[in-house]
């Protein structure tokens, strides 16, 4: 990697010889750019730095003249295609959490366990030993040292505007990076990605930007965002006592259209809150107008983040006291008045849709999504359910086979017998759960007794068995398909 120090003025950002904040460049970030971009990955092209378009070539060439290169690229493409999301989006998203979390080439292993890994990666973690092969095949190493001279001077280029806008945050808060002992701040430039894109993430207590530059200046806004989490966050942890008693406030936001995340954690609602105060109160300069500013408080309270006001308000004070943010902070939630909040919560117009959020956290999934999508089933809701579920499935942030399996139920539910069948055989496409898979055997079993296709539905009873045997459940319903055909049961019983 190459990184270059954003020295904030006369701070040294340094504990255990370490940068605290780095514009930086990686090879592991290029390799995996550039696998995607071989395999088809256009989006923004035209707008695209040069380099992009060049390194393309060099690959395309390298694939054609060599049939090691070229073998090597057909299942490493096959797998990019099968695993696209529909929002096309968050095709660039999976592959920038996956370079995150993958050591060097040539082996490019991942730094931490399967399970650890963030959940949209997780989804195409088999890329890696796909890369590894065509990254030695197609000479991505030459490529790699032929233009680091290239991606060396990205970090020069941008280096003073974001180290400006850096100092500029730290002096309002009155909080020094430097303070932040075994943290990291990483700004990283690839030109082989989306300009139009920028993506956030935050691994344990470290904190990545990744941006494809064009042009002289850097998405600072969206920057930004993410470093007033790398400074804040670690205030919400250490104050966790304090969020108990605004909890309630997460009844009055179920229905906005802000990820679920907010609507299920109160100390990740409070801290976006939080940001984007601060944004309202230093976005343009000091001669824009305070309408101007309202309406970005305004709107983000109807996306439902329902504390902006309140901390705008706040920090009017802030900004006269030289207390700093960290000393500041537990006087920020204790002045919150819950009953005021809640009130103020209960008359707001819920936005329609809410900017989905830039930073994404890399704990492994809580499955949130098909979680609440289960209990909406269990619930008697199956249309709410096939909305969680299918919002689950697109996203392709959870598993798949969970989600079809919901939706193959819903299916169920609404008498749809093809729908739940084609649901139900997708399902064991995907699934490496064995209650699912059990489940999905036994419900297609099911459904062919009931369309009178008998030695179809005792192999799906027996493959019931053979999955999730060990299940009583799972044993009782299978056996009872075996040794008689399935009758749906009557309204009596």
């Amino acid at each position: 990697m190459i990184a270059v120090v954003l020295g904030l003025l006369a701070q040294v950002c340094v504990a255990q010889n370490t940068p605290k904040v780095a514009l930086d460049t990686s090879e592991t970030m290029f390799a995996v750019l550039t696998a995607i971009n071989a395999c088809g990955y256009d989006q923004d092209l035209a707008s695209s730095d040069a380099l992009r378009q060049t390194i393309r070539a060099e690959v395309k060439k390298a694939i054609q003249e060599s049939a090691e290169a070229k073998a090597a690229s057909g299942p490493m493409c096959e797998f990019y295609h099968d695993h696209q999301p529909a929002d096309s989006s968050r095709d660039l998203a999976q592959y920038v959490s996956l370079a995150l979390y993958l050591g060097d080439p040539p082996a490019f292993m991942p730094k931490g366990k399967e399970a650890e890994l963030p959940p949209d990666a997780s989804v195409i973690v088999g890329f890696a030993p796909l890369i590894s092969k065509f990254y030695e095949a197609a000479g991505l190493a030459a490529i790699w040292q032929k233009h680091k001279a290239e991606y060396v001077a990205l970090p020069d280029q941008y280096h003073e505007p974001l180290a400006k806008m850096l100092f500029d945050t730290e002096i309002y808060l009155k909080i020094p990076s430097s303070a932040y002992l075994g943290r990291q701040f990483t700004v990283y430039l690839d030109p082989m990605g989306a300009p139009g894109q920028t993506n956030a993430r935050n691994y344990g207590s470290d904190y990545y930007v990744v941006i494809s530059p064009t042009g002289r200046s850097l998405k600072m806004q969206q920057i930004r965002h993410t470093y007033l989490h790398y400074l804040l966050d670690p205030l919400a942890l250490k104050s966790g006592a304090s969020f108990k008693r605004l909890e309630p406030l997460l009844e009055p936001v179920k229905s906005a259209p802000m990820d679920d995340s907010f609507k299920n954690n109160i100390s990740l609602l409070v801290t976006e809150c939080l940001v984007r105060a601060i944004e309202a109160r230093t976005n343009g300069t000091k001669a824009t107008p305070e309408a101007d500013r309202l309406k970005e408080v305004d709107a983000s309270v109807n996306e439902g983040y329902v504390l902006t006001r309140h901390f705008y308000e706040a920090l009017l004070q802030f900004e006269k006291d030289p207390t700093g943010m960290r000393n500041a902070y537990p006087d920020l939630l204790s002045a919150i008045d819950v009953g005021k909040e809640m009130k103020r919560a209960a008359q707001v117009q819920f936005a329609s849709q809410a900017t989905p959020e830039l930073l994404k956290l890399s704990r492994p999934s809580d499955q949130l999504l098909l979680k609440q999508a289960e209990k909406r089933l269990a619930a008697g809701d199956p249309e709410g359910a096939q909305k969680l579920a299918q919002q689950a499935l697109d996203e392709n942030r959870e598993d798949p086979g969970r989600a079809l399996f919901i939706l193959a139920q819903v299916a169920t539910m609404n008498r749809d017998m093809q729908g739940a069948r084609g649901y139900f055989e997708r399902a064991l496409g995907v699934a490496k759960e064995p209650k699912v898979l059990a489940w999905s055997h036994i419900y297609l079993g099911r459904i062919s007794d009931l369309q009178e296709d008998r030695d179809a539905a005792l192999v799906h009873y027996r493959a019931a068995l053979d999955t999730g045997g060990s299940m009583p459940e799972v044993k009782a319903a299978a056996q009872r398909g075996i040794d008689q055909p399935y009758e749906p049961p009557t309204k009596s019983q």
